[in-house]
């Protein structure tokens, strides 16, 4: 046992007790306010749709606690257990030429944890999510899911993959720069190529027919200098009965998506007022924020696997005897989550911050009202708790709590 080995144990086992005790608290504080509505709440949500709010999150906990813990005995396994070891050695053997070994090696990796990780996909869809009257995914949904998704990866992850390693093989010590590039680029591409070629795989996109509704979106598009390849509802009511709205794509492949369950359930008024918050992430240039972030974000990590991949420890402090570059990477895609997992407070952070802002900039396209009723709508319909732990709030959500995020649109009536 090296020293990176104890180094990774402490930071594993720091981060999976530290991710334990705010799943703890979450729990005792929504088991805490589960009788009563909270007071800017209490004339809006009833105490049973609260109630069956809090008993949905402290499920939602139960069975974190569970992926939690299998997470960490998979992580294990996979590294100082000796798993991926095993697996190399396995795919070493029919004497594969080298890229092609790579290849093998880190796909059956993704698609074993996969496999592994099957029981806790079907607990949610058909346990947790069909208890609270969610799920509307049928078994042979599920599958067909399961396999087109394995085939894409399979489509896409070959020849991805093969490029990354051949320039690991080939660039020299500056690869990583060359990864770097290939992999922004795909990550654009997909964003670009998203909405046109693999959603409508899952789910049928249909054009917005209501015409009251597309004359106000349409007029709200106008007012806003905002651009899309139309506005589209889809059939989400066939997998879930959560709603949501989003805008996808870029450049001239935007797209604008309404679920049909949020159709059903908000006003044109609070429609248009989602809208607006969505088109406020574009106004104020959120989308390329983020593409930044991760840009680099991206190259640090490269330059960061650039460095390790020459180091001997790192392999046999992960439990890998035989240095190789798809090793380096699969171990390094394993673990940096581990160490990553202390910076989640500061991107999230910037996230609601960002939610702040399109809200910000919603209130000024539409009427801030609208859009306090269609969240207080949608937190009733999601069943989302409307009384976070702050700490846990601060490490899992994305978007501020709902009597945070009301108060701040409410002083903008």
């Amino acid at each position: 046992m090296n020293t990176f080995t104890i180094i990774f144990i402490i930071m594993l086992a720091l981060a999976t007790g530290i991710q334990l005790w705010l799943a703890n608290r979450q729990y005792k504080r929504v088991s805490m306010h589960r009788g009563k509505v909270p007071v800017p709440f209490n004339d809006k949500i009833p105490l049973d749709a609260h109630q069956k709010a809090a008993d949905y999150t402290l499920a939602k906990i139960r069975y974190e606690r569970a992926d939690i813990i299998f997470s960490v005995v998979i992580l294990i396994g996979w590294t100082i257990g000796g798993g991926l070891e095993l697996l190399d050695s396995i795919w070493r053997k029919p004497e594969f030429p080298p890229l092609v070994t790579g290849v093998a090696v880190t796909l059956s990796v993704f698609y074993i944890s996969s496999i592994l990780e099957l029981p806790f996909s079907v607990y949610h869809t058909f346990v947790l999510e069909q208890r609270f009257g969610f799920n509307k995914t049928t078994p042979s949904t599920f599958i067909k899911d399961l396999l087109l998704q394995s085939i894409i990866a399979l489509i896409i992850g070959i020849p991805l993959v093969w490029i990354v390693l051949w320039l690991m093989d080939q660039s020299g010590q500056l690869w990583w720069v060359y990864v770097w590039l290939v992999w922004m680029s795909f990550s654009i591409i997909m964003m670009w190529a998203y909405p046109a070629i693999i959603s409508p795989l899952f789910n049928r996109f249909s054009p917005l027919h209501d015409s009251d509704l597309k004359a106000r979106i349409e007029n709200l598009l106008s007012r806003t200098g905002f651009k899309s390849n139309g506005i589209f509802v889809m059939d989400s009511s066939r997998r879930s009965g959560h709603g949501n709205a989003y805008f996808t794509g870029l450049g001239t492949n935007k797209r604008i998506v309404f679920f049909d369950t949020l159709i059903d359930t908000l006003s044109h008024g609070e429609i248009e007022a989602v809208l607006a918050h969505e088109l406020g992430h574009f106004k104020r240039r959120h989308i390329h924020k983020r593409i930044g972030s991760m840009a680099l974000i991206s190259l640090v990590g490269l330059a960061l696997l650039g460095w390790l991949i020459n180091q001997q420890w790192f392999y046999s402090g992960l439990g890998v005897d035989q240095s190789s570059d798809y090793a380096a990477l699969i171990l390094f895609m394993l673990t940096m989550p581990v160490f990553g997992f202390f910076m989640s407070p500061l991107t999230l952070y910037l996230t609601r911050k960002h939610e702040f802002e399109a809200d910000d900039y919603a209130a000024e396209q539409a009427n801030p009202n609208e859009l306090i009723q269609a969240l207080v709508k949608l937190y009733r319909e999601n069943a989302a708790t409307l009384t976070p732990d702050p700490l846990y709030s601060a490490f899992h959500d994305s978007h501020p709590p709902a009597p945070i995020r009301v108060a701040h649109l409410g002083s903008k009536l």
